[in-house]
């Protein structure tokens, strides 16, 4: 697979093995290593999943990429185990999940933050959305962006062949593709983020567009949520961030959801009451920051408030 360290950083442009993931793969994953933490190393896991054993791989990928699984220390990833963010989303035997059926936008925003955030598994990802000077592209331009990007931090870039396989996955994850020839059924089948409508194919071209601007399905809750682990692994130790950094900072809100200035501030304005207090957002001396009081704060908090507004009552979260 290809795989890259630099200076105690990983790349990888595989692991998919060339597919999106779909709704009912993020929780199949989860409740597989529940079960068995060595459920992909096994030969029956066909059998387990119900799937080929290229997807076999593509599930423990997506469900890795995606922050609902992490490898157990020490295992070498033969091991995994379900992170604390899977088991609040997608639940275990004992407690229901607060939305293992992906049937809320929100959710759908929450994976597409974890994996954009996540160039270990995901390095197209991270790098289209951070990293490419435009929000429109063609294929052969990211093409090359991500071969400039490693000759620019003195890596040899994937072979010619997997990068246009990975960047095509890339896209699919947003856009989709239409069942075709030479494209079965199964191969067309879109991952559950082409409902985000954050990126299509301007038609008659040979474009994609990243679509900047309000997202009105994502909720003030989870971009609280988004902003304060943004926070917490930027700049733990500051009681105040700037403007700038929530709009532009590589990994921030601001890039990853692709939002425009006015409805960033529009967000931040809410915090005050979204967090009953412990963000807040003030203008003033020409300078536009949002500050936190004191202390360790679990972003899960408003993960939870979202839902306990949305879900109904007795769901375990």
């Amino acid at each position: 697979m290809p795989s890259f360290e630099l200076a105690g950083h990983s790349f990888s442009f595989s692991g998919h093995e060339t597919f999106v993931f779909r709704y009912p793969w993020v929780k199949k994953g989860a409740d597989a290593v529940r079960k068995d933490p060595k459920i992909f190393t096994r030969d029956d896991a066909i059998v387990t999943l119900g799937v080929g054993k290229n997807m076999v791989r593509s599930i423990r990928h997506w469900g890795l990429a995606t922050g609902v699984l992490e490898e157990e220390p020490r295992s070498r990833g033969t091991a995994l185990r379900v992170s604390e963010y899977g088991l609040f989303l997608l639940g275990d035997e004992a407690k229901a999940g607060a939305d293992p059926y992906l049937e809320d936008p929100s959710s759908l925003w929450q994976l597409h933050w974890n994996l954009v955030s996540n160039r270990e598994r995901s390095t197209t990802w991270q790098w289209a959305f951070n990293r490419f000077p435009s929000n429109e592209f063609t294929r052969e331009g990211l093409i090359q962006s991500i071969v400039d990007e490693c000759h620019r931090l003195n890596v040899a870039p994937p072979s010619d062949g997997t990068l246009r396989r990975d960047v095509e996955v890339f896209i699919r994850t947003y856009v989709g593709s239409r069942a075709t020839k030479t494209a079965t059924i199964e191969d067309s089948l879109a991952c559950p983020l082409t409902e985000l409508g954050l990126m299509d194919e301007m038609a008659g071209t040979e474009l994609y567009r990243i679509r900047r601007g309000p997202k009105s399905t994502l909720s003030n809750e989870v971009f609280a949520y988004c902003l304060l682990q943004f926070w917490n692994a930027t700049a733990p130790g500051l009681t105040s961030l700037a403007f700038g950094e929530i709009a532009y900072a590589q990994n921030s809100p601001g890039v990853i959801f692709k939002l425009d200035e006015n409805s960033l501030v529009e967000r931040l304005e809410q915090l005050q009451f979204v967090t009953k207090g412990l963000l807040g957002y003030a203008e003033g001396a020409g300078l536009k920051q949002v500050y936190r009081k004191e202390g360790l704060i679990n972003p899960l908090n408003w993960l939870r408030s979202h839902y306990e507004e949305t879900l109904p009552i007795g769901v375990g979260i």
